[in-house]
């Protein structure tokens, strides 16, 4: 029985009985924190294989100088880089590396999404499918994705980050193969099956809060937002091009292959393992492990940790009215403002600038210097005068100023509900939680044509605003007076 106490984290020379040093700048392990010096037992009381390091040639404390400190620190600090690469608890570089692989899966993801959603209507309309049958083929859609969040995300849970971003690339595949293939009604309703899986961001979201603490992870979270404004950027330009050149199908072809090299890059890159070890261990003995992948039962569970249910209300709820603004935006750009098809995708590209610049230089610096709390209550004070402006507007000049502070706040409320609520629960139910964020667009997705298209018909455009304000007014009083713990929960 050995009794140590320590002070910080300590780089250790391999000579035995000598002093260790202590770099204040390294980060804190939780076995160093009582604040004494350490003193190491001899080498005859500690087993070898606790304490891998070669015996020393002097037993002389006072042989220790500076440059066996630093050889010490680096063989320390190799072994311990060695060791958590292959427990799943990366080096900085490492993590680094990975979360940069996720970024470019989940723009290319993106891209070819948005490049689709470009040619869907014209495919949909060469082979003879109306406006309502296409709008029950996006109503499919939304319903699959709706569903498949949850099981996506408790997927990821199960079988790792890895695993379901594979699943979600091959899904992709599957679905561009069954579009190059749709030479009637049927197949093209057929290819939206695979979209119960088409969860790219999800997945790397999934990722991305495996391999970042939680102090970092609202701003790396925010600059999947960039990738947002790539992927729509780039896929709406991309599908434009290609489809006028050298055919409608041409597209879904680029998607097949694309598709499939992603699914290539997250088998190499991205490590089976992304949980750090002990939270891996905890997966391994997790309620969330056992059952069937949709377990409403867990749904259920995972909102009654603190400040679950109440920050997924206002997830819900503060983006639901421009959510429906936003899913008749097609007919109220050639209604309400005149556009034509190549000025609708100007300003889809502009929407896509500023999504770049907000997600990737606003949000992460905003989420370093203030709590998120104070950041949840902006993005709804912000969406409220959005709803005002958005209820006074009258030309499309309007709306695009309009547009600074929408995408502001829509990027803001989603970053940082999603940090909140991966934080609120165990670290073996962070994909579930993902999941059941995702599943809040095709939710809006699945009932806003109706809605939207009602209230634009019997009320006008202006009663988006009043209804996005009096929403957010609402929230905003409610988070003001209430006080929902925003505790943390990695293990249990």
């Amino acid at each position: 029985m050995f009794t140590f106490t320590f002070a910080g984290t300590l780089c250790c020379d391999d000579t035995w009985g000598s002093e260790p040093t202590w770099d204040k700048a390294a980060q804190p392990d939780p076995w160093f924190d009582a604040g004494l010096p350490l003193i190491l037992p001899s080498k005859s009381q500690v087993p070898s294989c606790l304490f891998p390091v070669r015996p020393a040639t002097s037993n002389s404390v006072s042989t220790m100088n500076a440059k066996t400190s630093t050889r010490g620190e680096k063989e320390a600090s190799g072994m311990r880089n060695e060791t958590l690469g292959e427990s799943g608890c990366l080096g900085e570089a490492k993590r680094g590396q990975v979360i940069r692989v996720a970024y470019v899966i989940a723009a290319l993801d993106l891209t070819f999404l948005f490049m689709q959603m470009g040619v869907m209507p014209y495919l949909a309309k060469s082979l003879g499918l109306d406006s309502v049958g296409f709008g029950y083929l996006q109503t499919i859609f939304g319903v699959l994705q709706l569903v498949g969040g949850y099981i996506f995300g408790r997927f990821a849970d199960q079988f790792g980050a890895r695993a379901a971003l594979i699943l979600s690339c091959v899904s992709g595949s599957v679905f561009f193969l069954l579009m190059s293939l749709s030479t009637s009604i049927p197949i093209l309703f057929l290819s939206r099956l695979p979209g119960v899986f088409m969860h790219g961001i999800p997945g790397a979201q999934k990722v991305i809060t495996d391999m970042t603490t939680p102090s970092q992870r609202a701003g790396a979270l925010g600059k999947l937002g960039f990738c947002f404004g790539v992927g729509i950027i780039a896929g709406s330009a991309l599908g434009g091009v290609l489809s006028t050149k050298f055919g409608i199908y041409v597209p879904t072809y680029v998607g097949l292959v694309g598709s499939f090299i992603n699914t290539l890059i997250a088998m190499v890159c991205i490590p089976s393992q992304t949980k750090p070890e002990s939270d891996h261990h905890v997966t391994e003995h997790s309620t969330s492990q056992t059952g069937s992948l949709f377990s409403i039962r867990e749904i259920l569970r995972l909102m009654k940790f603190p400040g679950v249910m109440e920050v997924f209300i206002v997830k819900v709820f503060a983006g639901l009215p421009i959510g429906l603004f936003m899913i008749m935006f097609s007919i109220i750009s050639m209604d309400f403002f005149g556009l034509e098809a190549v000025e609708s995708g100007y300003l889809m590209s502009y929407f896509g600038i500023l999504q770049m610049v907000v997600q990737g230089l606003v949000v992460g610096r905003l989420s370093s210097h203030c709590t998120e709390m104070t950041l949840l209550r902006l993005s709804v004070f912000v969406f409220a005068g959005v709803g005002l402006g958005m209820a006074l507007m009258r030309t499309v000049w309007h709306y695009c100023i309009i547009a600074v502070p929408l995408v502001f706040a829509f990027s803001m409320l989603a970053t940082i509900t999603d940090s909140i609520l991966t934080k609120a629960v165990p670290s073996s139910d962070t994909g579930a939680m993902l999941g059941i964020c995702a599943s809040v667009q095709p939710l809006t997705r699945t009932v806003g044509p109706t809605i939207g298209g009602i209230l634009y018909k019997q009320f006008g455009i202006s009663s988006f605003g009043y209804l996005q304000l009096m929403v957010n007014l609402g929230l905003f009083v409610y988070l003001l007076k209430s006080k929902i713990p925003l505790g943390e929960m990695k293990r249990q």
